[in-house]
């Protein structure tokens, strides 16, 4: 119990810290905004070099984003997926046809979706959460038939832990799933001790790929 404890209170007090980190940083992020935003008019005028570069960026297949996240689960003694391959990062603004539901990385959408405790009660767009995926956060998605009182203890975990975000996913093959970049577990409800144990895990876990990097100032809807 006493160990239980020291655990939380470590989590709790790395969260904060995380908390302060993405305070200080979405102020310089306010400060480089306003100077991006001068370079780009500039840009603009100069003959729509940006333009250009995004429609650049927007082309290709979905062949070529499949081959950027080429791989395979392995399953950990844990019951943990791993993804064990690539997963591009690179930021797009088209679709991208994920190898898996939900995706656990892969080539984004500039722009993140919150993920400070945030609950969805519709779909959201796939690309913007593996943003969200990308800076740290936990996923946690349901289908049609994950039960009510379920969907509600989860919906009161989300909101209680900051980088995590749920939404309903149709598409996936289980009622409840949890995900992180690059990893992936089926739980079996709300009380699965599971639950917690990958939201230990891996909310900021070793897999981030941007540690700190904001859960809010992204989409909310």
């Amino acid at each position: 119990m006493g160990s239980a404890k020291k655990s939380s209170a470590a989590r709790t007090a790395r969260i904060e810290e995380m908390r302060r980190a993405e305070q200080a940083r979405e102020r310089r992020n306010r400060i480089l905004v306003v100077a991006a935003s001068v370079v780009v008019v500039a840009g603009l005028v100069a003959g729509g070099v940006v333009l250009v570069r995004s429609q650049s960026d927007d082309g290709g297949s979905s062949a070529a984003d499949d081959a950027k996240s080429a791989g395979k689960f392995v399953t950990d003694a844990d019951g943990v997926r791993a993804w064990k391959g690539t997963l591009g990062r690179e930021h797009v603004t088209r679709s991208v046809d994920y190898p898996v539901t939900p995706p656990v990385g892969g080539d984004h959408n500039p722009v993140w979706m919150n993920c400070d405790g945030d609950v969805y009660e519709d779909e959201i767009n796939t690309t913007n959460a593996v943003h969200s995926l990308e800076h740290g956060a936990v996923w946690v998605t349901y289908n049609g038939d994950a039960p009510k009182a379920d969907v509600e203890a989860l919906a009161a975990k989300v909101e209680k832990t900051p980088y995590t975000l749920m939404s309903p996913v149709d598409g996936q093959k289980d009622p409840i799933v949890l995900t992180a970049w690059g990893h992936q577990r089926t739980v079996t409800g709300a009380a699965d001790p599971a639950v917690d144990t990958f939201l230990e895990k891996f909310v900021q876990g070793q897999q981030t790929p941007e540690p700190g990097a904001a859960c809010t100032g992204g989409l909310s809807k």
